[in-house]
């Protein structure tokens, strides 16, 4: 394994750790704000975006590349 495919697979794995605990973070917020369902979904949708940029990002990269 060279040095570019240990920080390429890191960095996914680092990168998705951190997604996945700032999910965590969304809900303990919308839970706590008591914001009910609609709200919860409003919290997801917008705070969520970043996360579908990351993701479109890479797939795009993937599609430019081959």
């Amino acid at each position: 394994m060279t040095v570019a495919q240990f920080e390429e697979i890191s960095l996914i794995v680092c990168i998705g750790g951190l997604v996945l605990y700032m999910l965590f973070i969304l809900y303990k917020l919308a839970e706590e704000s008591k914001a009910g369902r609609f709200g919860t979904l409003v919290i997801f949708f917008s705070l969520g975006l970043g996360f579908v940029g990351f993701a479109a990002k890479s797939v795009i990269k993937m599609f430019i590349e081959s």
